[in-house]
């Protein structure tokens, strides 16, 4: 397995979900043994690591990030010993692994908070906790999954919770805290994980003296959202670096250095503070993510990401989808401006997505974001072009949103679909029996299994760029990104001198550099019929040439 320490600054990391990767028991759950099963696929795509969602013990209420037991497995995703084979064989297959940890806050069945519950206010187990007294919620802040913040306890006081009320916060004041938490970062990576994904990275510290402030009004705002103003009462306080320092003494202290990713939903400016050379090695880059389509914007995002990563001798991540957002298959597909939550609402009938344009628009994406210098995070399934499933039945949703939000916010179930393996057979390859979640008819036709060997599929064009982007891998001057003369609407640049990309945003065709053999189409446009080069680019499509015939 390779081990050079910088690894992760031009890998592809594949995010698995693991409820909705692989069931190996039929419980219809996924688990450890059904993800350690389907390596194969992962190693044939060819990504460089996997980032495993929490696998930790957990009563559910969110999905699994409401943990109770930090140092366990939950039996509904195996067992230790689960996750040490699934290690081992990564290992084997040449893939790293990287585990979610989830500081800012634990599960209200964590055996701390059943502790302080059962203590009188003001007590040492509430403190590791934020309790505050009062006839009233102490402030009127509204929680990121839809109603208040402040949850009561039968003895009056409340509790914090920026999430569900099952999830309250955690005082990272207290050293308590913190020293429990560097005791799990090291028994993780004692047992020989590569990493950590961060989760919810920007809230670990609070200014929570009183009396409390307003929180600019956006604390309901869409989940990864950059906070509103620079000194906001939970989110992105400067106090959080401190947390991330002591973490990155303990990952270079190990042989070879580990890493860790912050998922930092933080203004553009603030992002680049998470990635100094003395706290974590990268962060989330939300901004390629929530990108509409054109071109203009694109660059100024692809700018500014470069800029800041490169400020503090790092380069970007880049993010198309993840477990918490539509899936950018039908994302691409709806007209610009269209509020999510509410098309979600609608059973996603109003608008009507174009889902050809959104599987071409997709496509091109794909080759856009591996063109990039810097790391690229796949989401589970993003490779077979899977939709959002926006029509998921009321009484099938688990995302806590549903209930919170009164039944007006259906929440992220819809791209949490179990994957599709086979064509056909019992939840279509997913595990023998049934998915946790419903997948919709006929979803056999996005699997692994039709797409395998198909060429034009989405699953060939991911295996085609990823193995061109590995052989491109570690070339001088790959982290430098040059922009060429471009027609309206188009992207073109060229990374260090072993790779052209052009990307058509525009709503008709342009024309091609002249004398220049694609290395990979994300379409059939640059070829006419006879397989005759036509000299354009159609519209949401996108094309790798090796540098040297083209414009620019």
């Amino acid at each position: 397995m390779e081990t050079t320490e910088d690894w992760w600054r031009e890998a592809v990391v594949y995010q698995v979900y693991v409820p909705s990767f692989a069931d190996s028991d039929g419980d219809g759950m996924g688990d450890l043994r059904g993800v350690a099963d389907r390596l194969g696929h992962l190693a044939a795509l060819g990504v460089d690591a996997i980032w495993l969602t929490p696998f930790y013990p957990s009563p559910w209420a969110d999905g699994g990030y409401d943990v109770s037991d930090y140092r366990g497995v939950d039996p509904r995703h195996g067992t230790l010993d689960d996750f040490r084979d699934l290690l081992s064989r990564a290992h084997g297959n040449g893939l790293k692994i990287i585990i979610d940890i989830v500081p800012n806050h634990c599960s209200d069945q964590h055996p701390w908070f059943v502790e302080a519950l059962a203590s009188p206010a003001g007590s040492p187990a509430r403190d590791r906790f934020h309790f505050r007294d009062g006839d009233e919620p102490p402030a009127d802040w509204q929680s990121k999954f839809g109603g208040a913040a402040w949850t009561r306890t039968p003895d009056g006081q409340w509790y914090m919770h920026i999430f569900a009320a099952e999830q309250p916060d955690l005082n990272w004041e207290n050293p308590e805290v913190a020293a429990e938490f560097e005791r799990t970062l090291r028994f993780w990576l004692d047992l020989g994980v590569d990493g950590f994904r961060v989760d919810v990275a920007h809230g670990l510290r609070k200014d929570l003296e009183p009396p409390l402030r307003n929180t600019f009004g956006n604390d309901a705002a869409p989940l990864n959202s950059p906070p509103q103003g620079d000194d906001h009462p939970f989110w992105d306080r400067d106090e959080v670096h401190e947390v991330y320092r002591s973490w990155r003494k303990i990952l270079d202290s190990y042989e070879p250095p580990r890493i860790a990713v912050a998922e930092a939903g933080v203004s553009a400016a603030r992002l680049p503070l998470y990635t100094r050379p003395d706290e974590l090695h990268q962060a989330f880059n939300f901004f390629h993510l929530r990108c509409p389509w054109d071109a203009e914007s694109f660059r100024g995002v692809i700018d500014e990401s470069l800029r800041s990563a490169r400020s503090v001798g790092t380069l970007p991540t880049w993010v198309l989808s993840n477990h918490d957002v539509v899936r950018h298959a039908t994302r691409y597909g709806l007209p610009e401006g269209t509020d999510l939550a509410e098309w979600l609402v609608r059973d996603g009938r109003e608008p009507a997505p174009d889902h050809e344009l959104g599987r071409r628009r997709a496509r091109a994406a794909a080759l856009l974001t591996l063109a990039l210098p810097g790391t690229a995070y796949l989401y589970q399934g993003e490779e077979l072009g899977l939709p959002e499933v926006a029509d998921l039945p009321a009484d099938a949703l688990r995302d806590p949103m549903w209930e919170r939000t009164g039944r007006t916010q259906k929440g992220r179930d819809g791209c949490r679909v179990p994957l599709p393996w086979r064509y056909e057979g019992p939840s279509y390859g997913f595990g023998p029996g049934g998915s946790w979640l419903p997948q919709p008819e006929g979803w056999g036709a996005h699997s692994a299994e039709a797409q395998r060997g198909v060429k034009g599929s989405f699953l060939e064009l991911y295996r085609s760029a990823l193995e061109l982007r590995r052989r491109f891998r570690g070339r001088p001057g790959g982290d430098r990104l040059e922009w060429l003369d471009a027609a309206e609407g188009e992207l073109a640049f060229r990374r260090g001198g072993f790779l052209e990309c052009r990307v058509n945003l525009s709503g008709g065709p342009v024309p091609l550099p002249g004398g220049a053999v694609p290395l990979l189409v994300s379409d059939g446009s640059t070829v006419g019929p006879g397989g005759a080069r036509t000299g354009v680019l159609g519209p949401d499509a996108a094309v790798w040439f090796a540098p040297g015939g083209g414009k620019g």
